[in-house]
C-alpha cells in the first residue's frame, strides 16, 4: 500500500473532531454522505468571497473568474472518469438527477411499446423508479438479472435476459446494500453484443476506487458529488457524445438555447442543452476541489484502505452472536450490511447513536431487495479513507454492548 499519513489526512476532515452525545463522533455513514475536507470547503468559501457571479453570459471580471472556475471543473471531472471530452460531462444535482435525466430524454426518444429495460434486483430506488416511470409512460417492460444467495448477481441467467428486446440495461458498480462490486466491464460488453445501451450506476463506488468509464464501455455513468467529499447538490452525468447530441433537451430556459423566437426555439448541443438557466457554480467548484483532494491521495490506495477497513469488520462481526453480515465476502466495496438478532436495524442504529456512532439502519432505497431477502431492513458500516481500525473495533464494542443490551 502507498504510504500515506492517514492521521494527517484524517485531520483534514474538521467535523470528525468533535463529540456526539458526549462520546467521540466515530462516524461510518459514508456510503449515504460523505464529509468534506478543508480543501474542498475553503474553494467554497473563496469562490463566494472572491468570485460569485453567473457563468457564461457576463462580459465583467467576477463572471469569467466563475466560468473559468464552472468549466474548469467540468474538465477535472472528465478527467477522473477518463471521457474522451469534458462536453460528454453534464453537471447535475447527483446520480437521482443525472439517471432521471437519461430516462426522460433518452427514454423519451428511443423507448417504445414493447421494448425492455433491464436492471438488476439489487438496484437503489434511484436506478428503479425512474425506469419504472418511463415504462408505464411507453409501455415498455422491466426484467431483473437476480441476486444470488451470496449476494452476487446470477451471471449465468445474464444470456436469457439480455436479449435484442433490451434497449438499456442499467446496473449498480457497487450495491449500497450488499457492498457487491459488479463486474461492469463483462456487464457492457455483453449489452454491446446485443445493441442495448448501458447505464452505470456510480454512486457508491466514484470515490473509491479507479473508474474509467472507457475502459468500462459504458454509454452513461451517474454520480453524486456528496458521497466523494463534494458538496450536497452536485455531481454529473458522462454520457457517449453521439448519445446526448441525440438526446432532446430536458429542462427548458436561459443558457440552453441558441436562437428563441415566440414561437419556438432552437438548442445548444451537449452538454449546455441539459443545463438550463443558472446552474449550481459553486458545487461545481467545490466538486472540482474534492477531485483534486481525491485524486492527491490515489483512488486505487483509498481502495485498499476501504478493503483493509471492510476486511477488519467482517471479522470482529463475525465474533458476535446473533449478527449475520449480508452480501458476498469477497469482492466488495467499503460497507458492511448486517442484522442483529436481537434488534430491528431502526432501534440498533437508535443505540448507536448514543455512543457516538453513526450507522445506517433500515431498507437503504432497497426495498425490493429487502423483501427478497425476507428483511425489514439491514443496519449499515460504510468507511471511507478518513475511518481507522481502531473506529472498527469501537464499532464491534458497541454492538457487543448491544447485544446484550437487547438480549
Amino acid at each position: 500500500m502507498t504510504s500515506i499519513d492517514w492521521a494527517k489526512v484524517r485531520a483534514d476532515f474538521p467535523i470528525l473532531a468533535q463529540q456526539v452525545n458526549g462520546k467521540p463522533l466515530l462516524y461510518l455513514d459514508n456510503a449515504a454522505s460523505s464529509q468534506k475536507p478543508r480543501a474542498v470547503i475553503s474553494a467554497l468559501v473563496n469562490y463566494y468571497e472572491r468570485d460569485n457571479a453567473n457563468v457564461h453570459r457576463g462580459l465583467h471580471e467576477l463572471s469569467s473568474r466563475a466560468t473559468d472556475a464552472y468549466e474548469g471543473a467540468r474538465v477535472k471531472v472528465a478527467k477522473y472518469l477518463g471521457a474522451a471530452s469534458a462536453e460528454e460531462i453534464v453537471f447535475t444535482r447527483g446520480t437521482t438527477e443525472a439517471i432521471n435525466l437519461v430516462a426522460q430524454t433518452w427514454g423519451a426518444r428511443f423507448v417504445r411499446e414493447g421494448d425492455v429495460i433491464l436492471l438488476t434486483e439489487m438496484e437503489h430506488h434511484s436506478n428503479l423508479v425512474p425506469w419504472q416511470m418511463l415504462a408505464e409512460r411507453t409501455g415498455a417492460r422491466l426484467r431483473f438479472v437476480p441476486v444470488a444467495e451470496d449476494g452476487t448477481l446470477a451471471l449465468e441467467r445474464l444470456g436469457d435476459l439480455l436479449t435484442a428486446e433490451v434497449k438499456m440495461f442499467a446496473f449498480t458498480h457497487i450495491s449500497n446494500s450488499l457492498g457487491t462490486i459488479n463486474p461492469v466491464a463483462e456487464l457492457c460488453r455483453a449489452a454491446r453484443a446485443v445493441g442495448a445501451v448501458t447505464l452505470v450506476d456510480a454512486a457508491q463506488s466514484i470515490g473509491h476506487l479507479p473508474v474509467d468509464v472507457r475502459e468500462m464501455g459504458c454509454d452513461f455513468l451517474a454520480f453524486s458529488g456528496h458521497k466523494m467529499c463534494a458538496p450536497t447538490g452536485s455531481g454529473a452525468l458522462y454520457g457517449r457524445a453521439e448519445l446526448l447530441d441525440a438526446m432532446p433537451p430536458w429542462h427548458g430556459g436561459g443558457e440552453m438555447i441558441v436562437t428563441v423566437s415566440y414561437e419556438r426555439s432552437t438548442y445548444k448541443k451537449a452538454p449546455a442543452r441539459f443545463e438550463a438557466g443558472t446552474p449550481n457554480i459553486a458545487g461545481a467548484v467545490g466538486l472540482g476541489a474534492a477531485v483534486d483532494y481525491i485524486e492527491g491521495i490515489g483512488r486505487a490506495t483509498i481502495f485498499e484502505h476501504d478493503l483493509a477497513l471492510t476486511r477488519h469488520a467482517l471479522a470482529r462481526l463475525g465474533e458476535l452472536p446473533g449478527v449475520r453480515v449480508q452480501g458476498p465476502r469477497d469482492r466488495r466495496g467499503g460497507l458492511v450490511g448486517f442484522t442483529m438478532d436481537a434488534a430491528h436495524p431502526h432501534d440498533l442504529t437508535t443505540f448507536a447513536d448514543q455512543h457516538g456512532l453513526a450507522l445506517r439502519g433500515g431498507h437503504h432505497c432497497n426495498m425490493p431487495l429487502m423483501k427478497k431477502l425476507r428483511l425489514p431492513g439491514t443496519t449499515r458500516a460504510s468507511f471511507y479513507f478518513y475511518n481507522t481500525k481502531v473506529e472498527v473495533d469501537r464499532m464491534a464494542d458497541i454492538l457487543a454492548e448491544a447485544v446484550r443490551f437487547f438480549a
